[in-house]
């Protein structure tokens, strides 16, 4: 991943506001450590920190067209970069980066051009012949994005919050799937797919379909001129991620610069879950695997820096982030740039333990769609920062435009759990690389049940985070939690822990505005809260909370609400994101 930085549209076009963009720009320079750009055209401003993953040696950002009339600085991949070069036989490129098409396109195909681009991105053109701009974040929200506005009417762009907070006067987060054009002056949606209305569809099942998406949606994302890697949790989605690059790496140009044998990597506490299953499946594949452990005081020593660098004070976030960040920078000292990862498989097929309670398909659908639509401010926000923070780029290819399309086509009765008919969550997923004859996965680490990623690392490392928290965080202090952080307010000590380092970096209202709050149960959205009565006793957000569905559930007596919760105002209808319990559920295998 790159960061990208820009000022448009300033008052100021002196030496000194050009060394102000420079030091902003600088505080993401660990997206991207391999090169800085700086262009200036009057009162505009467009920086560039770059990681280099295709066309290392010339693809140096920001980009032009052809007489440097257009401007792009970009943070992603462009995965059928070769495809739309064949569209524009009438130009010529600069460099081999999948990102020089966007220039391009835009000189052929005007503002029209984003929903050609396959991939991940987050953008800012300018066209200098008249000053005009636009900005583009790609459909689901992989790569992070920011918008603010400054006093003087100039309108800033960042990878992250720590790029413009201190300058704006007002900031939020671009939304997924979204352009803004200069010309109109405000945002429209680019990306506005059959799934996004909600309305249930009734397309059947076919495990071919749904596997042959997936396997596309892999190989595409083995585009690197960069040595890369798969994260390896042991679960079905990492399991699965993992088996098919495996069986398509032979052959690619990756293959022939770095060699056939895949090499995965796994984090954990010693004795974790993850560990153990992640072992598992790297020995069957026959990777080059790699396992690194934490410990608890490791974990909550990085506390502070995870925060600084996820941008949020989501607890369930934070919790999953801490370990990914801790692997991400033994990953990047073993030279690897960029790692291959399973986010998104639980919003598609409903895979949270919490759709057990689903009442029916529409109901189990339409939560589906929420989920995908607020994936930007949970787990694509912790997939990119926290690998960001070290240089390290991942991509998703569960978050594949044409495979979400397909996935989300299927009559959802199909993706209902079903119990008694042996349907686990993700059965649709698991029956379509059920393949006796070449398997891709062991049976019961394809039918494993899901864990998150929080927990997955070792069920001591949230039991820690809590009594770390304890110890910071007084009953007074919880007491006068809501006049200190009237809007989402804390409601659990770890949650005020996390709420107090975040304001300390990021003290603006606007900041706070940015990270989702309100009711919600077992990671759901508010509206599937109302799936079951019994839920808004519980507010952990471990999937161990859910009671009669995890195999290794809390013990019902612990998973009461503690003293420490006070009643939670809730001021925004942003999704928050939790697992409680489930009771009275079970699963048959």
């Amino acid at each position: 991943m790159c960061g990208i930085l820009a000022v448009l549209g300033c008052s100021d076009d002196s030496q000194a506001k050009r060394v102000r963009v420079l030091e902003l720009s600088r505080r993401l320079k660990h997206r991207g450590p391999d090169w800085s750009g700086l262009y200036q055209h009057e009162d505009c401003y467009l920086t560039h920190q770059r990681l280099a993953i295709i066309d290392p040696a010339s693809g140096d950002q920001p980009l032009f067209n052809e007489d440097k009339a257009i401007v792009v600085t970009v943070n992603g991949e462009i995965y059928n970069h070769e495809e739309l070069r064949q569209l524009l036989p009438n130009h010529n490129f600069r460099t081999g980066s999948d990102c020089d098409v966007i220039a391009h396109l835009y000189e052929e195909y005007g503002e029209n051009f984003v929903d050609m681009l396959d991939g991940m991105f987050s953008f800012v053109l300018l066209d200098t012949r008249d000053n005009s701009f636009i900005v583009a974040r790609d459909a689901i929200g992989i790569t992070s994005l920011y918008i603010g506005w400054g006093l003087d009417g100039s309108i800033w762009i960042s990878s992250e919050l720590k790029g413009l907070n201190d300058d704006c006067e007002h900031f939020e987060c671009f939304p997924p799937g979204h352009l803004y054009s200069s010309k109109s002056g405000g945002l429209r949606q680019w990306y506005n797919p059959p799934w996004f209305s909600e309305t249930i569809p009734s397309t059947p099942y076919d495990p071919l379909a749904l596997r042959r998406a997936f396997e596309n949606a892999v190989i595409k994302r083995l585009m690197t001129d960069v040595p890369f890697g798969v994260l390896l949790s042991g679960g079905l989605d990492s399991s699965l991620v993992a088996s098919i690059t495996a069986r398509h790496l032979a052959g690619t140009k990756a293959a022939k610069q770095w060699g056939a044998q895949l090499h995965s990597f796994c984090v954990g506490l010693e004795g974790s879950p993850d560990l153990k299953a992640a072992k598992e499946v790297a020995d069957y594949l026959g990777t080059v695997h790699h396992e690194f452990h934490f410990t608890v005081q490791d974990g909550i020593d990085a506390i502070e820096d995870v925060i600084y660098h996820i941008e949020t004070y989501d607890v369930t976030t934070i919790r999953a982030s801490t370990p990914m960040f801790l692997m991400a920078r033994k990953i990047k000292a073993l030279g690897v740039k960029m790692v291959i990862s399973g986010e998104g498989s639980d919003e598609v097929f409903g895979g949270y333990l919490y759709f057990h309670k689903a009442p029916n398909k529409e109901e189990f659908h339409r939560e589906t769609c929420r989920k995908i639509k607020a994936l930007h401010l949970y787990d694509c926000l912790r997939a990119n920062k926290a690998t960001s923070a070290w240089g390290l780029e991942a991509r998703v290819p569960f978050l594949d435009k044409e495979f979400i399309n397909v996935a989300m086509a299927i009559d959802p009765e199909w993706k209902m759990i079903k119990p008694e008919q042996g349907h686990i969550e993700k059965w649709v997923l698991r029956r379509a690389f059920d393949d006796e004859e070449r398997p891709y996965l062991p049976k019961h680490i394809l039918y494993r049940q899901k864990e998150q990623f929080s927990d997955g690392v070792g069920y001591s490392w949230i039991d820690g985070l809590k009594a770390h928290a304890a110890q910071h965080v007084t009953d007074k202090m919880m007491q006068n939690a809501g006049h200190i952080f009237p809007h989402n307010t804390p409601i659990t000590k770890e949650a005020y822990y996390y709420r107090m380092i975040f304001e300390r970096f990021f003290p603006q209202n606007s900041a706070r505005l940015t990270v989702p709050g309100g009711a919600s149960i077992a990671c759901s959205t508010a509206k599937a809260v109302e799936w079951d009565a019994a839920w808004s006793n519980n507010l952990d957000p471990s999937g161990r909370a859910a009671l009669g569905v995890h195999l290794s559930a809390y013990d019902p007596k612990s998973a009461t609400v503690s003293a420490e919760i006070v009643p939670p105002k809730i001021i925004d209808s942003i999704p928050r994101m939790m697992e409680v319990s489930a009771p009275g559920l079970t699963i048959l295998s």
